[in-house]
């Protein structure tokens, strides 16, 4: 049942590999724990009482309530499919309540960080070079994910217009528009491509295939290395300083969470959580009697 309801996830649901991926790990963690604890072999003969002992061991090992609700996400998503398929009477995850999580901030890079980033620092005049400017520029300039940034093919990219169509979760089309500094990058990437029809893929690795998740992970690491102390550098915080700056700069919340292509409002108001944080610095150090 584990590997159909992957199946469905990746064919009918288009999730993403590394979606996919962390469901099958999250229920692979299931079936050695009730095997182990239970001596059972298949998750879908499990009740409340099991699902809950099972939530109980990993708040014992003290894994960070937002990796538990991950889980519990899983089999919420594996036993609503169960259901669906008729495979099952009674759904035991209707009581199974997520946990509270510590809300933390967006991290992001600073304005001047990345101003000295793409203004200063000298990437090599190579194909790696064009390459990892253009990500960068890509990231820092539309918001968008490290996925849609993978999946992006040089016909998505209307220099004209100056928009970017990506594929997003759920397999939702948005239009993105980019940055002069973006197309900029562009040209001079393009130019080093052996290829440069529609449907080519635009990142690519030095072998002319597409790029891949941790090919991207490190480049944005190593940049980002050079001018920011974040402990986190990753395509995400590139994704949050995108809105972060825009929010800083007066956007209106509601055209940020359009291009960020979230699916409400909820989840792009955290974002206004950084830019309280950013007035209560300024009138802390401005007023007479701050």
């Amino acid at each position: 049942m584990v590997a159909l309801f992957l199946k469905y996830l990746r064919f009918e649901k288009r999730a993403s590999s590394h979606t996919t991926k962390a469901y099958e790990t999250d229920l692979k963690q299931f079936q050695d724990y009730i095997l182990h604890q239970y001596d059972l072999m298949s998750p879908e003969v499990t009740d409340f009482n099991i699902i809950r002992s099972w939530i109980v061991s990993l708040v014992e090992q003290k894994i960070e309530p937002s990796s538990i609700n991950r889980k519990i996400a899983t089999l919420r998503a594996y036993f609503k499919f169960l259901i669906k398929m008729d495979l099952i009477n009674t759904n035991p995850m209707l009581k199974i309540k997520a946990l509270k999580e510590a809300q933390s901030l967006p991290k992001f890079v600073e304005t001047k960080a990345m101003e000295r980033l793409l203004d200063d620092i000298e990437f090599e005049d190579s194909f790696e070079g064009k390459r990892d400017r253009l990500i960068i520029e890509l990231f820092y300039g539309t918001g968008m994910r490290l996925a849609e940034l993978l999946g992006l093919k040089i016909g998505d990219i209307d220099r004209y217009t100056g928009m970017i169509k990506v594929l997003g979760k759920r397999n939702k089309e948005r239009i993105i528009p980019a940055t002069p500094a973006v197309f900029d990058a562009l040209e001079a990437y393009i130019k080093v491509l052996p290829s440069n029809l529609p449907d080519t893929i635009l990142i690519q690795t030095e072998e002319g295939k597409a790029a891949y998740p941790m090919l991207v992970q490190r480049i944005i690491k190593k940049n980002l290395t050079a001018v920011t102390s974040l402990q986190q550098k990753s395509p995400h915080v590139l994704r949050h300083t995108f809105a972060t700056h825009l929010l800083n700069q007066g956007a209106d919340i509601g055209a940020i969470k359009d291009l960020l292509g979230h699916s409400s409002l909820a989840a792009t108001q955290i974002y206004t959580h950084n830019s309280i944080e950013r007035l209560k610095k300024v009138h802390k150090k401005n007023h007479p009697k701050g």
